[in-house]
């Protein structure tokens, strides 16, 4: 595990309580229509991007949801970094071989598994639009009660688009200080022409409040 899984090294953080607050709020939106899978992507580059999805997985698993965390990233992976996995198998090689077992990895949080991205492939956007990534996103729905998928951010590549589609919603990822605002709104725009559902949006890298740092601190 690394320092980027706030959720672990300080749970007590400000920023935790963030994810947590995020938590709630999916979990509010998925009351009358189903959410148990969701795309959580940058709307441009981010080096937060990865370490959002993974802290907000961690946050489902805590209250006792079966997560599993699939890292959709297959032009630069970072998941099986972030939890300390190996990346021999994953979502390539899911995808290619459907009749073998799901390559799912534990992690030291209970109920959180990882489906890392696997091996490189030439072209990650027709692996994620294949009619295999449709039925393995069906597999993973009967083992978990929330799936979270990574990808490249949505104005980069086509990938997280492909994927918008066969999830039950988007949350958009905007890192504070470093996402303009023309490339947050070409995303909104690009999601909504393949018509995704976008669950809402999501401010990260900002200073924790005072007043809540007071609260939490006592």
């Amino acid at each position: 595990m690394t320092a980027n899984l706030i959720t672990l090294t300080q749970p007590s953080s400000p920023a935790a309580e963030a994810y947590r607050r995020l938590r709630v709020n999916l979990m509010s939106a998925g009351r009358e229509t189903p959410l148990s899978a969701i795309l959580v992507v940058a709307a441009s580059t981010d080096a937060h991007k990865a370490s959002t999805v993974a802290n907000l997985a961690v946050a489902f698993a805590r209250v006792g949801k079966r997560v599993i965390l699939v890292d959709c990233d297959l032009r630069r992976p970072t998941q099986h970094t972030l939890f300390g996995l190996g990346n021999t198998a994953g979502v390539t090689t899911a995808t290619l071989d459907e009749a073998t077992p799901l390559p799912l990895q534990a992690t030291e949080v209970d109920g959180l598994q990882v489906l890392t991205s696997g091996p490189a492939v030439d072209a990650p956007a027709d692996v994620v639009g294949s009619p295999a990534m449709g039925k393995l996103i069906a597999r993973l729905r009967d083992e978990a009660d929330v799936i979270l998928f990574d990808a490249p951010p949505v104005t980069l590549a086509t990938d997280a688009a492909e994927l918008a589609i066969q999830v039950d919603g988007v949350l958009l990822t905007v890192a504070a200080g470093h996402t303009k605002r023309g490339d947050a709104k070409r995303a909104r725009e690009m999601l909504a022409q393949v018509g995704a559902r976008l669950v809402g949006a999501t401010l990260v890298n900002v200073a924790a409040d005072a007043e809540l740092r007071k609260y939490l601190a006592a």
